[in-house]
């Protein structure tokens, strides 16, 4: 026999029934997570990845607490001791006091604290100039995408003619110009770098511009510099975050290169690229640590950066999504 609808039977039996379906409804909602936390999820798939952001996080602590950790201050002419000089590994010095964990080169530096201190200015270089050129070149390529016609055509013009021309051979000319200095390296590295953003920018803002929010913003007649650095600059982060993170590794690369041409960092600021140098003479002699453990430190901070990068490049792509 069927309970009357309004008994107390049909009621429990109807509520019953009902409730798997409110607890269907509400879980996918509950299940649903940021986009930060899904990237960082996605990041985190790749060991090699979580590898190197560990082993460029080490490599960031130690440059930044080089002052506290180097057994001795490379820039201290007092500390420094001649009849120290190109000691092996493992060697202490004429009074017994340091422990040279690897070595001193020609100047009877201590390589440890002088890689510790070169980080310090190779990252720091890289980083500036980087953060520079990825504001002049996002400014640029946001204006070229967003007001179109010849403002667009000049500014895309003078960038293919700056990525026309070999990065190296630019910055040489400028340095040759302006001299060296920690401030004139990193006006040259900017030089070489904004228009990688900019042509980034100006791509992605391109396909941006097109979409409906943006046509709704402008129905609003919300003003020009709202509409590009609050809703067009937001949906443009993606490719230029990967964009800069490789850029900084390719600022650190220049930068050693043109140090260890001669043309970079002043002595008096040894960079990773001029400890290099320093001891490129005494490769053939056997005191190989003065350039070797440099290399090693700059192929380390290098492969971090890029493995970092690649991830990002794979997470932050909608298209390699799986």
């Amino acid at each position: 026999m069927t309970p009357p609808v309004d008994s107390p039977a049909a009621i429990t039996e109807d509520a019953a029934l009902a409730a798997p379906a409110e607890a269907a409804i509400a879980v996918p909602g509950a299940a649903e997570e940021s986009p930060f936390r899904r990237i960082a999820a996605d990041f985190a798939a790749s060991r090699l990845a979580l590898l190197g952001l560990a082993l460029f996080a080490l490599v960031v602590l130690c440059a930044v607490l080089a002052p506290l950790i180097s057994p001795q201050n490379p820039y201290d002419l007092a500390q420094l001791d001649v009849l120290d000089s190109r000691l092996e590994p493992g060697s202490r010095s004429g009074d017994g006091k340091l422990l040279f964990w690897l070595g001193t080169d020609d100047q009877g530096r201590d390589m440890l604290s002088a890689i510790f201190y070169g980080l310090r200015i190779s990252i720091g270089v890289g980083v500036a100039a980087t953060l520079c050129a990825l504001a002049i070149g996002t400014s640029l390529g946001l204006a070229a995408a967003f007001f179109g016609g010849r403002a667009d055509s000049f500014i895309m013009r003078v960038a293919d003619i700056q990525l026309s021309f070999p990065a190296i051979l630019i910055a040489l000319i400028l340095l040759a110009v302006l001299g060296q200095g920690v401030d004139k390296i990193i006006i040259a590295l900017i030089a070489v770098q904004w228009a990688y953003y900019a042509r980034t920018v100006r791509g992605s803002a391109l396909v941006e511009r097109s979409k409906e929010y943006i046509e709704a913003a402008r129905c609003l007649a919300l003003p020009a510099r709202r509409i590009v650095f609050r809703h067009l600059l937001p949906n443009c982060l993606p490719p230029l975050i990967v964009v800069a993170t490789v850029q900084v590794a390719a600022a650190i690369t220049l930068e050693a290169t043109l140090s260890f041409l001669g043309l970079g960092l002043p002595i008096t600021e040894p960079s990773l690229g001029l400890l290099i140098a320093n001891g490129f003479t005494y490769m053939l002699s056997g005191k190989y640590w003065i350039s070797f453990f440099p290399g090693v430190a700059l192929l380390l901070t290098i492969v971090s950066i890029n493995l970092v990068g690649d991830q990002l490049r794979d997470v932050l792509n909608p298209r390699l999504q799986r």
